[in-house]
C-alpha cells in the first residue's frame, strides 16, 4: 500500500473542492454542488481545521513519495443516536482510485483521532450502493453496524450503512 501524508486544509486548497465537485465524484453525494455551496463548504473546512484538534479536521491527502495531493479526508463531532461520536468523510480523485489510498489515508486519519479526538468511535455512512467507500470502511477496520436512512444531503435520506470505528475500548462501568 502507498504511504499518505494528511496535510492540515487551508486556503490554498479550493481546488480540490472543485475537482471533488465533478458529477463522478458526487454520484453517491446528491450531485455537483452550486459554486456559493462550495465556497461555503471552503469556509467549514478552513474553520473546523483552525480549531482545537479534538474538534476534527479536514485534510488533503498527499502521496508520501511524490508530493501529489489526490483527495480529501476529515472527521467532524456530531449526535448519532443520542451519542457524541465523529463522522468521518473522504474522496481519492478518480485518476487515483483503485491503489488503497482511501484505506491508507483513512488508516492515517484514524490513528490522528485516536491521538488528539475526546470521543470514542468515528462512524462513516456510505450509501448502501457504494461499494467502493463500502469496502474502504470495511478494510480499514470498521464494522457494520447495518443499515440505517442517513440524510445526505441535508434533508435527503439515503439507504445507508452504519459503519463504527471504535478508537478506545469499551471500559465496563460501575
Amino acid at each position: 500500500m502507498e504511504s499518505v501524508l494528511l496535510t492540515p486544509w487551508g486556503a490554498g486548497d479550493f481546488w480540490l473542492l472543485e475537482r471533488k465537485n465533478e458529477a463522478v465524484m458526487t454520484r453517491y453525494l446528491g450531485g455537483p454542488e452550486p459554486a456559493e455551496k462550495l465556497h461555503d463548504r471552503q469556509r467549514r473546512y478552513e474553520a473546523l481545521s483552525a480549531r482545537e484538534p479534538a474538534a476534527g479536521r479536514m485534510f488533503r491527502v498527499v502521496l508520501e513519495g511524490s508530493g501529489e495531493s489526490v483527495g480529501s479526508i476529515g472527521f467532524w463531532e456530531r449526535e448519532w443516536q443520542g451519542e457524541p461520536v465523529y463522522e468521518a468523510g473522504w474522496g481519492v480523485l478518480p485518476e487515483f482510485q483503485g491503489r488503497g489510498l482511501a484505506v491508507a489515508a483513512l488508516t492515517e486519519l484514524l490513528a490522528y483521532a485516536r491521538v488528539h479526538g475526546s470521543r470514542d468511535t468515528v462512524h462513516a455512512f456510505p450509501g448502501t450502493d457504494h461499494a467502493a467507500s463500502n469496502a474502504v470502511c470495511r478494510r480499514a477496520g470498521f464494522e457494520c453496524l447495518g443499515e440505517v436512512d442517513f440524510e445526505y444531503p441535508p434533508g435527503v435520506p439515503h439507504p445507508s450503512f452504519d459503519w463504527c470505528y471504535r478508537l478506545r475500548p469499551v471500559t465496563p462501568s460501575g
